[in-house]
């Protein structure tokens, strides 16, 4: 088993799923998972508010109309069934389209 699949199996969401933020109210798309809080504990005192815990999944998120990605704690996500896409810049660094309701990258790798 590879280390992706481990860390996809136990988390919620998957990448190139479209999400809200149930705290902020935005939608986004997931470019990446990591199985647990990979920053620092200063970034998490500063930027955590709600204090998520930090041995469950966090996710790194394309935010809609706006030019940055967050990183979120997967208790403070649920899923965006809208189906609409992403407004985001750095959209086509991760993906190549839509596909019914989820981002996927369909370029071939050598």
């Amino acid at each position: 088993m590879k280390k992706t699949d481990r860390i996809t199996s136990n988390a919620k969401y998957s990448i190139g799923q479209l999400v809200l933020h149930k705290l902020f109210n935005y939608r986004g798309v997931i470019v990446d998972i990591d199985p647990n809080f990979q920053l620092t504990d200063e970034w998490y005192e500063a930027v955590a508010r709600s204090r998520p815990p930090k041995n469950e999944p966090w996710y790194h998120v394309l935010v809609h109309n706006a030019i940055h990605t967050t990183y979120v704690a997967e208790q403070n996500l649920s899923s965006d069934l809208s189906g609409e896409k992403i407004n985001n810049p750095m959209l086509k660094d991760f993906f190549t389209e839509l596909k019914s309701g989820q981002y996927i990258n369909d370029e071939k790798i050598n």
